[in-house]
């Protein structure tokens, strides 16, 4: 059984293709991502290709293919029906040679199975996963046509092993034509976050009157800090957080943090001052309604305050997120009365846009709120 179609190759797989299984699985990505045995030997890739996958398809419990150059013959990736069920659901899985990415060959190579799988087989669905933060697979599943459909808390499937993991679904007549861009194409905003948030967080920088901020993920040295400064009465009086508020608190904030990160739904940021101590918590969270829409929220701890470091690092993370994340309009609500919060944004070049009567949720009743915003250009 082969496939041709916009430029790829999909044949089963070959003795012949051992050493370049073995070679492409070294790669840490698919290490990461994938069920690749760790480490990945020769004999792993020689099984894969003469037993294993021999066997899928006598089985009919799955159909995995080379993916090949079509000119040339040149192993590029893998992809194909991980499982089939008697339902009519076929799952798809795959990976791309480190060689050979950037290329679009797994979004071609899964449209050609895609189409082969309703035409040819009969299915009525196919579905993929990917572990949360998998981002490249997850641009792969919308360039062929995927709904992502939702998340899979603590999935109990290899490779997931009780990760949450993202889930979507394709129906017959969904995939789109040989050639075609598709959703998320390059140069698009879904193209552009998942090779922003398929990477680690980064570190942004910050000039303060007292010297050079950084902008970088909460560690486990910051923890103490973080418990300090949300015991502070201002921070209990104007955030939402728990009160009481414990260590088990602030390692849940920074499990949240990396998280959001994974699924690309916000940045949580420490601001540490020039010794690189705790200063502040500053958190981007895009909204789910409007993708160039963010708000901002952000807590000083007690020791750093009236220095300056909350304007300067608002405008770094606004910049970056403008630039980076391609947003349109930054927000900032707080508590009407929270003077400290308003100046800082304010500094930082927020326009006041006036105030939302019952605009939030605080401690159990709903309280008015300032609301002010940040555009693109205001930067400029």
């Amino acid at each position: 059984m082969e496939i041709v179609e916009d430029g790829v190759l999909l044949r089963p797989w070959r003795e012949a293709d051992a050493d370049g299984v073995h070679r492409a699985c070294q790669d840490r990505d698919i290490q990461r991502w994938t069920t690749v045995p760790r480490p990945y030997l020769r004999e792993h890739a020689k099984s894969f290709v003469t037993e294993l996958s021999a066997r899928a398809w006598a089985d009919g419990t799955g159909a995995p293919f080379a993916v090949c150059d079509a000119a040339t013959g040149d192993l590029l990736g893998s992809c194909g029906l991980i499982s089939i069920e008697r339902s009519g659901t076929g799952e798809i899985g795959y990976w791309t040679a480190p060689w050979a990415r950037g290329r679009g060959v797994t979004v071609r190579a899964t449209r050609a199975v895609a189409r082969w799988s309703f035409e040819k087989l009969g299915l009525r669905r196919l579905i993929w996963q990917a572990e949360v933060g998998n981002h490249a697979s997850r641009l792969v599943a919308l360039r062929a046509g995927f709904r992502i459909d939702g998340r899979v808390r603590s999935a109990e499937t290899e490779p997931h092993n009780g990760a949450d993991t993202w889930i979507g679904s394709l129906l017959p007549g969904e995939v789109p034509e040989p050639g075609s861009t598709g959703p998320a194409g390059p140069g698009t905003l879904a193209a552009r976050r998942a090779a922003v948030f398929g990477r680690p967080q980064p570190t942004l920088f910050a000039t303060s009157a007292a010297g050079e901020l950084r902008l970088r993920p909460m560690e486990e040295r910051d923890l103490d800090a973080v418990v300090q400064t949300c015991r502070d009465p201002e921070s209990i009086r104007w955030t939402t957080i728990p009160d009481p508020y414990d260590r088990s608190d602030a390692q849940g904030y920074r499990a949240f943090g990396q998280d959001a990160w994974a699924r690309g739904d916000a940045a949580c940021f420490v601001v540490a001052d020039p010794d690189d101590r705790y200063a502040a918590s500053l958190d981007l969270r895009l909204s789910p309604a409007d993708p160039l829409l963010a708000d901002v929220g952000f807590m000083t701890a007690p020791a750093a305050r009236g220095r300056g470091y909350m304007p300067a690092a608002l405008i770094a993370l606004a910049a970056w997120g403008f630039t980076t994340l391609g947003l349109a309009r930054i927000e900032w609500k707080a508590n009407v009365g929270n003077t400290a919060s308003r100046r800082a944004a304010e500094k930082a070049g927020f326009t006041f846009e006036g105030t939302a009567r019952g605009g939030v949720q605080h401690r159990g009743e709903r309280v008015d709120a300032w609301v002010g915003a940040l555009l693109a250009g205001d930067l400029a």
